[in-house]
């Protein structure tokens, strides 16, 4: 789990703390945590560094369309596979819920390095719908098919 921020703290971080709460909730792990600017350097290298000792990570923040929101440029460098069902998926539930500044987000997921990376927006309310609609769900799926 990483955040991208430049406003928030670890203490602050709501996103982050539902994220690892639904994970373990869940019945799987949550084995980092981390915390970084919103630069998009900062970002690929976390993810290239930890990718390599976990199953997949989840990043929350940036994914939208201002000038420091930079994760999916980041990240979708670092895709072997993007998975671009995740993204509208995401967006269409998210329109029933925000109506049309759905498509202001970017959230995005893939295959890196045979482990599965993941881009949500840094609200809550976001991140709940992307977790509980899309990912819990798809979980043990995708590491059996990435053979994790």
């Amino acid at each position: 789990m990483i955040t991208a921020s430049d406003t928030r703290t670890p203490e602050s971080d709501e996103s982050g703390k539902l994220i690892i709460e639904l994970l373990l909730n869940a019945g799987h792990q949550a084995a980092h945590y981390e915390m970084l600017p919103d630069d998009p350097q900062q970002i690929a290298s976390a993810v290239q560094r930890r990718l390599p000792a976990l199953d997949g990570v989840i990043i929350s923040g940036g994914t939208g369309i201002a000038a420091r929101d930079t994760t999916f440029e980041a990240i979708r460098r670092l895709l072997d596979k993007e998975l671009e069902g995740f993204g509208e998926l995401f967006r269409m539930l998210s329109y029933k819920e925000i109506g049309p500044a759905a498509f202001l987000s970017r959230a995005t997921a893939g295959i890196s390095a045979g482990k599965l990376v993941v881009s949500l927006p840094g609200s809550p309310k976001a991140c709940r719908l992307a977790m509980e609609k899309l990912l819990l769900p798809e979980l043990g799926h995708i590491a059996y098919l990435l053979n994790l």
